[in-house]
This record gives C-alpha cells, structure tokens and sequence, in this order.
C-alpha cells in the first residue's frame, strides 16, 4: 500500500511541471487575455473629413457633435454627381477647431481633405460569465471608452458600459482569444463593433 501511495505522489509531481496557469479558463485570465487581443486594445480612430460631404456624412453623430462643440462648420454647398443626392455641406475647421485637432493630427496629414485621430480605447469592466465546453468557451463581459483626448472625451462617454462576447480556444499551450471566425459565432472584432450598452 505503501508502494502505490509513494508511486501516486511521484505520478503526481511528474505531471504538475505540465500544467501553466493557461491551461485553466478563469474570470482572470479571460480578462488578460481579452485586454490583450489586438481587437480589444486599438485605439478607436475618428476619421474626420473636410471639404465636400454628404448630407448623410454630415448628420452622423461625430459630425452633430464637433459642430455643436464648434470645432467644425457646414455652409450649404452644390453637390458634385458623387455625392449626389442633395443637400451637400462644405466642412470646415473653426479656428478653435484647428486649435483643437493641431496637435492631434499626424504631420503629414495637415493639409489632407481627411485624417485620422485617436479618440479612446476600450477598458474592461468585468467578466460576466465564461461557458465552457471541451476546449472551446464562450466569455461575457463588460467594457468602456476611456477618452484620449479632448475629442475623445466629447465623442465617447465613460460612463456606458457595453456587453460583448468572445471565443475562446484551448491549444496544446492554454487558452487564447478566437479573433478571426470565418464562421459564427462572431469574432471578438464584431462583437466588439456590434456591442449594445449594458442593462
């Protein structure tokens, strides 16, 4: 008996060294790696366009947003056949508006019709709840914007949190973050895209 109690203890010792922290799906490690992901950490970009938009460009929520801080204007303009069909607007940066974005847009970019700014990037909340099956797992969780500047912070509240959900996959090596699906259920990207503010 003896025998069999010291041979299950060396079993044992062998096979601890094979287990790493990966090997198990918990709340803590899904956040790591969900925080992690190239999906979850790029900075949301705000793609700002000058000159000639369309009506539709100009009534999105960014466009209503940054004319009513005043940072842009919009005079009636003649629509071309591109942008048809009317009304058209020809956007412009105020002089606070150039104040604004002047330290916020890439050099080269300066005298470009349209540029691109970092606005927030996401920060996890919580996870919600984490369904496994074998090697593959279905992780919910909260999140915010957290503005990088002084647009961001116009454009994107810190104060709604959204629901979105992962996959994830167990390999030979732990669990990772499924970031690319060619089938459903969605990737971590539209998930994050398609989130809906939490109750």
């Amino acid at each position: 008996m003896r025998k069999l109690s010291i041979l299950a203890l060396c079993l044992a010792t062998l096979l601890l060294p094979s287990c790493s922290p990966r090997d198990f799906l918990t709340r803590r490690l899904a956040a790591d790696l969900i925080a992690a992901s190239d999906a979850f950490s790029a900075p949301q970009q705000l793609q700002l366009r000058t000159g000639l938009i369309s009506n539709q460009g100009r009534l999105s929520p960014e466009y209503i947003q940054l004319q009513h801080r005043g940072w842009i204007s919009a005079a009636n303009a003649p629509c071309p056949a591109a942008l048809a069909p009317p009304p058209c607007w020809d956007i412009t940066l105020t002089p606070s508006g150039v104040d604004t974005f002047q330290s916020l847009i890439a050099p080269g970019d300066a005298e470009k019709p349209s540029f691109n700014i970092p606005a927030a990037r996401r920060e996890l909340v919580a996870i919600t709840g984490i369904a496994k099956q074998g090697n593959v797992a279905h992780v919910e969780f909260t999140w915010r914007w957290v503005p990088l500047n002084e647009v961001g912070a116009v454009l994107y509240s810190g104060d709604v949190h959204y629901q979105s959900s992962a996959s994830f996959r167990c390999y030979d090596d732990g669990w990772r973050v499924v970031e690319r699906v060619s089938r459903p259920p969605e990737s971590l990207d539209e998930s994050l895209q398609n989130a809906e503010p939490a109750h």
